[in-house]
C-alpha cells in the first residue's frame, strides 16, 4: 500500500487531469419533445474514436497516479512518447506509483496540454474499445441493484477520496441499457438531502459533470446532456480492487 502521506498528494484537477479529446459518440441523441426519451440516429460519418470511456477514465487514472510532467525539459519525438504512454498504461490503475518512481513525461506541464498535442499517440496507445467491455463490472450490472447496495456504494464513494483518489464508477441502467457509461470523481459536496459528487465524463471534455446521491431514496441521478435525457442510474465503483 501506498503511504497516506503519499496518497494525499493526489488531487485530480479538471484543466491539469483530463483529455483534451472527447470519447465519441456512435449515435447523435436528440430528446423527444414533451418526453424524458432520447431519439438515437447514427452518426455520419461514423466516429473514428468510440466506445472508449472506460479506456479514459481509466488512463486518465493512470497519469495522476504515475505520471510525472516535466514542462521545462525539451519536447521529444513521437516513438519515445509512444513508449511513454504504453508505459504508464500497463501500470495499476488501482494503486499509486510512489513519488520517485513516477514516469517522466517531458515537454508539456500536464495531461490536458499532452492530449492537445499528442491525441493521435494517446488514442492509439491508450487501449482498444474491447477494454470498455471487458471490465468485470459489466457482469455485475445483470444482477438485481438494491438500494441498500447504492447506499452503500455513496458510503464507500465519500471514504474514497482519501483511500483511492479519483474514484472510477461505472453508471448504467439495465435491462434496458439506455446508459453504459464511465466518470472520474474527484470533488464532493455533502448536504442534509445529497450528495453531490463533481466529476469528469470523457465524453464531455469541456465542462465537469455532475453525479447526485439522493438520501431519502437512495439512488443516484445524472442529468440530462447531450446524450442521456436525465433520470437515475446504477453505479458501481470500479477500479477499487481485484474484483473491480
Amino acid at each position: 500500500m501506498i503511504p497516506p502521506a503519499e496518497q494525499c498528494t493526489l488531487h485530480f484537477q479538471f484543466e491539469r487531469d483530463t483529455f483534451a479529446f472527447a470519447n465519441e459518440l456512435v449515435w447523435e441523441y436528440r430528446l423527444k419533445p414533451g418526453t424524458e426519451t432520447m431519439a438515437t440516429l447514427r452518426n455520419d460519418p461514423p466516429p473514428s474514436y468510440a466506445h472508449r470511456c472506460f479506456v479514459m477514465v481509466r488512463s486518465a487514472r493512470q497519469f495522476l497516479y504515475h505520471a510525472h510532467f516535466e514542462p521545462s525539459a525539451p519536447v521529444a519525438g513521437a516513438q519515445i512518447y509512444r513508449q511513454i504512454i504504453r508505459e504508464v498504461v500497463s501500470r495499476s490503475p488501482r494503486q499509486p506509483s510512489l513519488e520517485t518512481e513516477r514516469i517522466v513525461i517531458p515537454g508539456y506541464e500536464c495531461l490536458r496540454s499532452f492530449s492537445k498535442a499528442q491525441e493521435q499517440l494517446l488514442k492509439a496507445e491508450c487501449g482498444g474499445a474491447w477494454q470498455s467491455y471487458s471490465l468485470r463490472s459489466h457482469w455485475r450490472m445483470v444482477f438485481f441493484i438494491s438500494r441498500r447496495h447504492q447506499e452503500r456504494t455513496a458510503g464507500h464513494l465519500t471514504r474514497a477520496f482519501t483511500a483511492r483518489p479519483a474514484p472510477i464508477v461505472h453508471l448504467f441502467r439495465f435491462p434496458r441499457v439506455t446508459i453504459n457509461h464511465g466518470f472520474v470523481l474527484y470533488g464532493l459536496t455533502e448536504t442534509p438531502s445529497a450528495l453531490h459528487f463533481t466529476a469528469y465524463d470523457p465524453n464531455i471534455p469541456g465542462h465537469p459533470a455532475e453525479l447526485t446521491y439522493n438520501r431519502a431514496d437512495r439512488t443516484f441521478y445524472l442529468p440530462p446532456n447531450h446524450y442521456w435525457a436525465g433520470g437515475h442510474v446504477d453505479v458501481i465503483e470500479i477500479y477499487r480492487n481485484w474484483l473491480f
